[in-house]
């Protein structure tokens, strides 16, 4: 038999159980051989890791699963339980892994993400490790982002060849930016997706984090993403991010708020350094009049030495002009 014999550790239960293994052996060639007979999930009840680790026996699985009666469900998953590792890498088995994940029970699902939690990581290029991202509950994402750091999801993003499992991920990804951009690993995705994503894209996360700019700029990981948003945003986004950040009163009370946070004050810098020479004069002259007020303030002082150094470029540029 190809599987067994070649050290991948997918061994049926008639091993496992004592059972003599030619008798496994025959059940699986009669499959293959008999042509006439219709078999049934039931009838290879104590051999589906064999079956799966069959390139025949494994279609036989993943079609009969799709209609497979909660009996037999329960049967398969039984059996597919304390060898899914095995399965999810073997090159036939874990077709029947990725089946499972689409027809099998809730509960069933959410065991077999807990033996995947772990291992996340090492099979993160798999087909299969998409299909549990799409059907699992937000918990159980939560933990497999968690594994799978900011840097180790770019290497996938960045080198995965299936267009289909890129777009899924993609999806994932676009549907949970809040949270990723607030977490330690999740945001360097976000970063990646902004730099290097497609415009469609970046205007997604762009839109998902509209409303809360300030609060996210607060946020030691998030603040990195919207300081992204600017550098990669159009014209018209970016214009957006700044309207939010400078409020709809003459008293800025976002704009004070980030220039005093250790976090939001490096995000107003970015406003500074990317926004057209017009913006800047009009976001200067808002910070201007709160400069002696931030020079009380640890991080103010940040804000402070930069716009002066503007300032004095601004008034160096007019005062060139005028000479002219």
């Amino acid at each position: 038999m190809r599987n067994l014999g070649r050290g991948s550790g997918v061994i049926g239960h008639w091993h496992l159980d004592g059972a003599d293994s030619s008798f496994a052996s025959s059940l699986l060639e009669e499959f293959k051989s008999n042509k006439t007979k219709s078999f049934e999930l039931a009838e290879i009840a104590g051999h589906v890791v064999e079956f799966s680790a069959d390139q025949y026996g494994s279609r036989f699985i993943q079609l009969k699963l799709e209609t497979a009666t909660t009996e037999d469900k329960n049967m398969v998953f039984e059996e597919i339980f304390p060898q899914a590792l095995t399965l999810m890498t073997d090159v036939f088995g874990n077709y029947v892994i990725q089946k499972f994940f689409e027809h099998g029970m809730p509960p069933q699902r959410r065991e077999l993400v807990g033996k995947l939690l772990g291992h996340v990581l090492t099979l993160s290029l798999s087909m299969y490790c998409c299909r549990a991202i799409e059907v699992v509950d937000m918990d159980q994402k939560i933990k497999m982002v968690g594994e799978l750091d900011g840097h180790s999801c770019v290497r996938v993003l960045e080198h995965c060849k299936d267009l289909k499992t890129q777009s899924k991920v993609m999806d994932e990804i676009l549907a949970c930016v809040s949270m990723l951009a607030q977490d330690q690993y999740g945001n360097y995705v976000v970063q990646h997706v902004l730099e290097h994503g497609k415009p469609n894209e970046r205007s997604i996360i762009i839109q998902e984090l509209a409303g809360k700019i300030v609060q996210m700029s607060q946020q030691k990981f998030a603040s990195n993403v919207v300081e992204k948003c600017l550098t990669f945003g159009d014209a018209s986004e970016r214009q957006l991010l700044v309207n939010e950040m400078l409020g709809t009163t003459d008293e800025n009370k976002p704009l004070q708020a980030m220039m005093k946070d250790q976090f939001a004050n490096y995000v107003v810098q970015k406003v500074l350094e990317t926004c057209r020479d017009q913006e800047r004069e009009h976001i200067l002259g808002r910070i201007k009049v709160h400069l002696n007020a931030l020079k009380k303030y640890t991080y103010g002082k940040h804000i402070v030495a930069r716009v002066e150094k503007l300032v004095a470029a601004v008034e160096r540029r007019m005062a060139a002009q005028h000479a002219a």
